[in-house]
């Protein structure tokens, strides 16, 4: 049977041939893929898609600032006054709007337009310790002519803010770049004031804050160099309780905020006196700003008096320092109304008696002095619209039953500590947190001594110990 033996191997033959091409095919499309695949890893590696480079190339150029705001996001096409959210975060619009017409010089598609004496202001904080550098564009808008500007700066989370560098004078329409540096403990956020008169508008974009930078030297006091150390300071004639910025001293926690000093009271939720200067430059006509608000300088885990706390209570908000002693500025009058700096005054009390007395300190300021205030209160139980009460606000906010005021007058000048003589007026007065008081603060004249024994401290405590020891013995006429 050979015929069917060969043709069996012949079969054979032809198989392995078949199988000889197959691997062959199996190898080369196996090295076709291998290949092509380590082509497009090595090329996802070294060359990222375009997407995936722009998202890496925004996180490093994020990570530059500090803080970069564009304008770009958020919208605001009226000047009324409202929080705006930008992409860095919440700002506050006075006088400003989101401008994208042809006369907004701008970087992108819009920029800040502020008008008048309008302002933006961040309403929050960037977390940085040391000193930061900050740069922004800015041009006068359209066609308008001249300008000027200031960048105030807080370190205290918006209750206190301060001119960073000089005033920039504007008299280009196209951009321009300013630059500043703060430096700051913890936190800081900025504030840009147009402050010319002019009815000009202004446009600012492109604003940067990134660490590190020289610091600037101290703006110089507007009353001049010549002031010696310590003139206008709300401390000049001293510390009436030996306040200090200490949370053990929890009942006598003193409190600079910078338009007038305090000792604020943990528990009563009121200050035991407030100490501050006036001036002729400290009254101008900057409105009433009736924003009350908590004060965030108040140690974290203390009762925090809101707004609020005083509603339906029969009694006032009543200012230690006044409003009306702090108008040249927003900034000045804004922070009149801080909560610390409030206590629960009968209505009459507030509104006739102690404004007359107020009002009168400010006519002996027009009249060419400057005086320095102490104001205080003490005791519990207060008779207010609704009657008698010792506790408001959920039981939190104690109501005084007395409240005092001292004031020293002297002549406009420099080196007032040693100007306050045996000759000098003092006024003190001490009168009760009633609603059927005498409008006239004349009739709660009283003296300075009578005032220390009444509540334990020591005023004028600066002033050399022979012209005080008759300085507090005396009491105004009223006249």
């Amino acid at each position: 049977m050979p015929k069917p033996k060969k043709k069996t191997q012949k079969k054979t033959k032809k198989q392995s041939n078949n199988s000889l091409v197959v691997a062959v095919i199996l190898i080369l499309v196996t090295f076709a893929v291998t290949t092509c695949s380590r082509k497009i890893a090595g090329r996802k590696e070294k060359e990222p898609p375009p997407k995936t480079a722009a998202k890496s190339h925004s996180k490093k150029k994020t990570a530059k600032y500090l803080l970069q705001e564009d304008f770009e996001k958020g919208s605001k096409t009226n000047y009324n006054s409202e929080s705006v959210h930008l992409s860095s975060g919440s700002w506050e619009f006075k006088d400003a709007v989101t401008g994208r017409l042809e006369d907004d010089h701008k970087a992108g598609a819009q920029a800040l337009r502020i008008r008048d004496n309008g302002m933006a202001t961040m309403d929050f904080d960037i977390a940085v310790k040391g000193t930061v550098t900050v740069t922004l564009k800015y041009a006068l808008y359209g066609k308008d002519e001249a300008g000027a500007w200031e960048l105030w700066a807080s370190v205290n989370r918006g209750q206190r803010f301060i001119r960073v560098g000089n005033t920039v004078a504007v008299t280009s329409n196209s951009l321009q770049t300013s630059t500043f540096t703060v430096t700051t403990a913890a936190t800081v956020r900025f504030r840009i004031r147009k402050t010319d008169k002019h009815g000009s508008r202004l446009n600012f974009d492109a604003i940067r804050v990134s660490a590190g930078g020289k610091e600037m030297p101290a703006v110089k006091p507007e009353k001049g160099a010549e002031a010696v150390r310590g003139d206008d300071d709300n401390l000049l004639l001293g510390n009436p309780s030996n306040a200090a910025a200490a949370v053990v001293m929890a009942n006598n926690y003193l409190m600079d905020k910078g338009y007038y000093t305090l000792s604020y009271n943990r528990d009563n939720g009121t200050p035991n006196w407030v100490s501050w200067h006036i001036a002729s430059g400290d009254l101008g006509r900057m409105a009433r700003g009736n924003d009350f608000r908590p004060d965030a300088d108040v140690p974290e885990g203390w009762f925090q008096v809101s707004r609020f706390s005083y509603n339906g209570s029969g009694f006032d908000r009543g200012h230690n320092c006044p409003s009306g002693d702090r108008t040249a500025t927003r900034d000045a009058n804004e922070a009149t109304f801080l909560m610390t700096n409030m206590i629960p005054q009968a209505p009459n009390h507030n509104q006739h008696l102690w404004s007359n007395l107020e009002n009168y300190t400010r006519s002996l300021v027009r009249g060419g002095n400057e005086v320095y205030v102490i104001m205080g209160s003490y005791g519990s139980g207060g008779k207010g619209s609704k009657g008698m009460s010792k506790k408001i606000g959920n039981n939190r906010v104690n109501v005084p039953a007395r409240i005092w005021k001292v004031i020293v007058v002297l002549p406009e000048g420099n080196n007032d500590l040693k100007r306050v003589s045996r000759q000098t007026r003092v006024i003190a007065v001490n009168t009760p947190n009633n609603n059927d008081v005498n409008t006239k603060w004349s009739a709660y004249l009283t003296s300075i001594e009578e005032i220390e024994k009444a509540t334990g401290y020591k005023l004028l405590s600066n002033v050399p110990a022979a012209v005080r020891e008759e300085l507090v013995k005396k009491i105004d006429t009223g006249d």
